[in-house]
């Protein structure tokens, strides 16, 4: 079964993409912040993570720039609520996959997913 893991500061966001994703057979995991989702990667190992850009501690981008020093290149997709150049220019650097954007559109959404993890 896939692993993936959730990070983003808005709770409803998290439980709703969790309850989404686990009726598609998929085993999720959530974190709220950068700092959480880090140890989670290490625990876990997920095959996929959807991260939120803004988020209050850490950053998303700070968290993958964290990731990407200790040499671990999992799959990442951003999430954001805004266009910003100078973010998906440095995150791209970083080597994420896909960006998606809020509000999330689920069939979009759906298919990069699933096309990550296939």
């Amino acid at each position: 079964m896939s692993k993936l893991l959730i990070v983003d500061d808005e709770q409803d966001v998290r439980e709703f993409a969790k309850s989404f994703f686990t009726k598609r057979k998929i085993d999720v995991r959530t974190a709220s912040g950068g700092a959480e989702a880090l140890v989670l990667i290490e625990e876990d190992n997920p095959d996929l993570v959807l991260l939120d850009v803004r988020m209050g501690e850490m950053t998303g981008v700070e968290t993958l720039r964290k990731l990407r020093e200790k040499g671990n290149n999992v799959k990442v997709i951003m999430v954001t609520g805004v266009e910003d150049q100078d973010v998906i220019d440095e995150t791209k650097s970083l080597g994420v996959v896909n960006y998606v954007h809020k509000p999330l559109a689920l069939d979009e959404l759906e298919q990069i997913v699933l096309k990550e993890l296939a």
